[in-house]
């Protein structure tokens, strides 16, 4: 079975507790999203924070959903995702990043089917108008990964960048893992279009918060194609996404 790990911490530079501020009504961003994930299927769902007492309020958050939270080491991220998978028997895992409240459901029933046609992948993600998902500031696609393959990134190196950032020595070095790219349709529907809705900032915060709520009163899933609907009459978020993304390009 396949498993999410949602990366999980509270202390963001940019903005701390960002996963669990009131969000939507009474619930914060961590909330909907273990609400969202624990609604697919076939799939299990993990929280993996740190053992900083500050992150308490996010076991508390899982404990509600009765779902599990493992706590490991705060700045080698490569480490907990290591040690939660193996102490709750996972080996196939679908990260997670905790600020992506927009995930696409479609997205992830796709990418569970492309997991599911390639049983010997170690590393599979959305190709993004050529670049990775995860690198992108769009907060709509997970990426699927190996035990094994976070295993060899381990052994291979030790560098810094490629224990904070989970995956990123694995699509660097592609002729050391077995890699599945989905070239997506939703990627010709964000092209060109500055969508920002992963976050990071307040004007992040604000922008998604605002999308969340009014999606939320007029009863619309939070599809891809719905979000680049209501976009196009909204040019002031739009302008401010556009601001965000100059700001805090990866």
């Amino acid at each position: 079975m396949v498993s999410f790990i949602i990366q999980a911490r509270s202390g963001s530079t940019r903005l701390p507790n960002k996963i669990l501020l009131p969000f939507y009504k009474d619930k914060c961003i961590l909330d909907l999203m273990i609400e969202k994930l624990s609604s697919i299927t076939n799939t299990n769902v993990l929280v993996a924070t740190t053992l900083n007492s500050r992150d308490d309020r996010i076991v508390h958050v899982a404990e509600k959903h009765n779902v599990k939270c493992f706590r490991g080491e705060e700045s080698d991220v490569l480490e907990r995702f290591i040690s939660a998978a193996e102490q709750n028997n996972i080996n196939k895992i679908i990260r997670v990043c905790s600020d992506n409240p927009f995930l696409d459901v479609e997205s992830i029933q796709e990418l569970l089917g492309t997991i599911q046609k390639n049983p010997s992948a170690e590393y599979i993600s959305f190709d993004i108008n050529g670049t990775p998902s995860i690198k992108t500031h769009y907060g709509f696609w997970t990426e699927y990964v190996t035990l094994d393959a976070l295993r060899k990134v381990r052994d291979l190196t030790s560098e810094p960048v490629y224990h904070e950032h989970v995956t990123n020595y694995i699509y660097s070095h592609p002729d050391k893992f077995d890699i599945v790219w989905i070239r997506s349709s939703a990627s010709k529907l964000i092209e060109g279009i500055p969508v920002r809705l992963t976050i990071d900032t307040e004007v992040d915060f604000a922008n998604a918060q605002k999308i969340y709520s009014d999606f939320e009163q007029m009863g619309i899933k939070h599809t891809i194609q719905g979000i680049v609907n209501y976009l196009s009459n909204q040019p002031s978020i739009i302008s401010k996404m556009k601001v965000e993304i100059e700001k805090n390009s990866k």
